[in-house]
């Protein structure tokens, strides 16, 4: 199969949308925590228990993919870093489009030059929709421009360029494993190890408690994790990586609404009309 084949594929389309989907669940776990970091550990945890449990099937990857592996984990700690101090400081609503709205404009631009990969004019016109209609969810006006945070918009600018570096990465080295599962059971195994440590030395025992007192949303939000992302480096195997990168930020829309119902932010003309850009984005790459 053809990466152009491959993303004409309906099911792979649709998987990658539903990832988008999982993405946002466990995204919405980590702001709705009273202790972001805590929680962010815990959820990595999670998903580690996840890839003990998958391992014993799906093997370790190619020796060519480990340094790929290894440099994904130490990207993966900048970017849980990043992730869980923006939604310490920012709102779900602002933190969470301009991270995910950036990453997949850096993707498809370093794509071309790091790798190989080139784009279309519909491929290039569904992303730049698609992004518009993310930061579009992002825009906030009259008296709430006066309140804008740089504070936050700075670390998910930061968090934007390590969902770029690892989404490469993970791209590349997926493909050299001989197996996406392989390579994702072997991530985040990594993962847990080092976001568990992590955890540990920014809260210490507070961390063990939350793992103690909440382990079972450490474990759902960790199978929707590995689950997420899974499904997104098998669909990187077979797809361009900007494309699939810039199709999982849809995830962006499922977090719009999981913050009106659940955290109970507003609903605006302005989040339909985002709304509306980015399934027209969706159209253009899936026109690709």
């Amino acid at each position: 199969m053809t990466e152009q084949q491959a993303l004409f594929a309906p099911y792979v389309f649709a998987a990658v949308l539903f990832a988008a989907a999982c993405h946002a669940g466990w995204n919405a776990a980590i702001k709705r925590a009273t202790d972001t970091i805590s929680t962010t550990s815990l959820i990595a945890i999670g998903a580690g228990v996840v890839a003990l449990a998958v391992l014993p099937f799906v093997g370790f990857p190619r020796p060519a993919a480990w340094p790929w592996v290894i440099a994904s984990v130490a990207i993966h700690l900048l970017y849980f870093i990043g992730l869980s101090e923006s939604y310490r400081v920012g709102d779900l609503g602002q933190v969470y489009p301009i991270a995910r709205g950036s990453a997949p404009l850096l993707t498809a631009a370093l794509s071309a030059p790091l790798i190989g990969e080139r784009l279309g004019l519909f491929a290039w016109s569904g992303i730049i929709a698609l992004v518009a209609g993310i930061f579009l969810l992002s825009v906030r006006g009259g008296r709430e421009l006066a309140r804008f945070d740089w504070h936050a918009t700075a670390l998910a600018l930061f968090t934007a360029m390590t969902i770029c570096a690892y989404s490469l990465v993970d791209g590349v080295g997926a493909r050299l494993a001989g197996g996406a599962n392989a390579y994702t059971a072997t991530l985040f195994l990594g993962n847990a190890v080092v976001l568990a440590a992590y955890g540990v030395v920014r809260r210490g025992a507070g961390a063990l408690t939350a793992l103690t007192a909440q382990w079972k949303i450490g474990l759902a939000g960790g199978a929707l994790q590995f689950l997420a992302y899974g499904i997104v480096i098998w669909a990187m195997t077979v797809a361009p990586i900007a494309i699939v990168a810039a199709l999982r930020e849809t995830s962006v829309l499922f977090g719009s609404v999981l913050a009106v119902i659940f955290l109970k932010e507003p609903l605006r003309a302005r989040r339909i009309a985002a709304a509306l850009m980015i399934a027209g984005g969706l159209i253009l790459i899936r026109l690709y």
